[in-house]
């Protein structure tokens, strides 16, 4: 061979390992399209903790992932629970922004530390939906109850299970974390109702969202004042309202304690006569509206057809806001309310231990 064919030949071998490049490349570059097509599909949901409430796992999560699908066939939901850690919930928020999802739903477990979070996010095209708790940071859209409101009828329902007693009553109040900005609106409607309508409240601290924690201060209140030296407990939500029920049992006492969340062991602790009330934020509206602001963000749609109010965090003015209802569940309005709506049906209810209860208050 002369050199001019040995030119030849490697020009044209040059040209077709160029082209062989070209091609893979052309090919990897699809691959990754598509992927960051697939990723626009894609909307993230961080719950807070399965703990002490068995909401989000039985409820929220389940709703919010049907209603994403009815409302678009080809999008997934991406899930993820804090277990309690705001730390590991962080992980978690960064993780879904590595993976390119575009509206994240953030129920956080620590509200107040989420300011840096969302502003990244935001920075990076990601809104984020601020569900049941309101996040710190330029949230896009907020969903959840009058939690103020909440804690009023908390109040209110307390008093009325004091009936003619309340103005003679002290209280020891067990609120949740401190940490949770919805806790602080519980305890002010709660004070709201109460401040004035009762003798005092002798005892105050947080139970931290957690039944053993609850269930410690409940003891270290009895220890303080006595078997007689309160007449009523308000529990912030009902999974500590039930370990702060097994306490008063175990010290044989008996007095009204109401609790939040509509749990079911909290309605079967209420027809037994153990729980007084306790308060019922529909879970399904509740996780109806945040898949459909989830929805609209990702399809560039204004979220203010479905947020119809505004709130103000810490941090942000102005933020569009759905708030919802609360319900106080009593053993009077069972039927009416939980039954009713479709979140527990009687049977559930009334298993062989309530069976009797229930059949004395009508639950049927």
């Amino acid at each position: 061979m002369n050199a001019t064919m040995r030119r030849a030949v490697i020009a044209t071998t040059g040209m077709a390992l160029a082209l062989s490049m070209a091609a893979c490349g052309k090919a990897g570059a699809d691959k990754k399209d598509s992927a960051a097509a697939a990723d626009t599909k894609s909307i993230g949901l961080l719950l807070p903790e399965n703990a002490s409430s068995t909401r989000y796992e039985s409820f929220d999560r389940p709703f919010i992932e049907a209603k994403v699908k009815a409302l678009c066939a080809d999008c997934k939901v991406l899930y993820s629970n804090a277990e309690g850690s705001a730390a590991k919930q962080k992980q978690q928020f960064d993780t879904l922004i590595a993976q390119g999802v575009k509206v994240i739903v953030l129920d956080a477990f620590d509200a107040k530390s989420t300011q840096s979070w969302v502003q990244e996010a935001a920075a990076k095209g990601v809104k984020v939906v601020a569900y049941d708790r309101l996040a710190t940071g330029p949230v896009a859209a907020y969903v959840s109850f009058d939690n103020e409101k909440v804690g009023e009828l908390q109040g209110q329902a307390l008093l009325d299970a004091l009936g003619a007693k309340a103005a003679d009553s002290d209280i020891v109040m067990i609120n949740g974390d401190e940490a949770d900005p919805n806790a602080a609106q519980f305890k002010s409607g709660a004070h709201k109702a109460l401040d004035g309508k009762i003798r005092k409240v002798v005892y105050e601290q947080s139970g931290e969202w957690k039944p053993t924690v609850a269930g410690q201060k409940i003891g270290a209140a009895i220890t303080q004042f006595g078997k007689t030296g309160f007449q009523a407990v308000y529990s912030a939500n009902d999974g500590m309202a039930g370990a702060i029920i097994t306490q008063l049992k175990s010290a044989g006492i008996t007095i009204p304690v109401g609790g939040q969340d509509a749990g079911l062991d909290a309605v079967q602790r209420i027809v037994a006569g153990d729980q007084a009330y306790t308060i019922y934020k529909a879970y399904k509206p509740l996780a109806d509206n945040a898949a459909e602001l989830a929805v609209d963000l990702l399809q560039g749609k204004d979220v203010k057809t479905v947020a119809s109010s505004t709130v103000d965090s810490a941090t942000d003015k102005g933020i569009p806001a759905k708030l919802l209802e609360p319900k106080v569940v009593t053993k009077a309005n069972i039927n009416d309310t939980v039954i009713a709506d479709g979140l527990y049906k009687a049977a559930d209810i009334c298993t062989a231990d309530f069976a009797a209860a229930c059949a004395t208050a009508g639950i049927k």
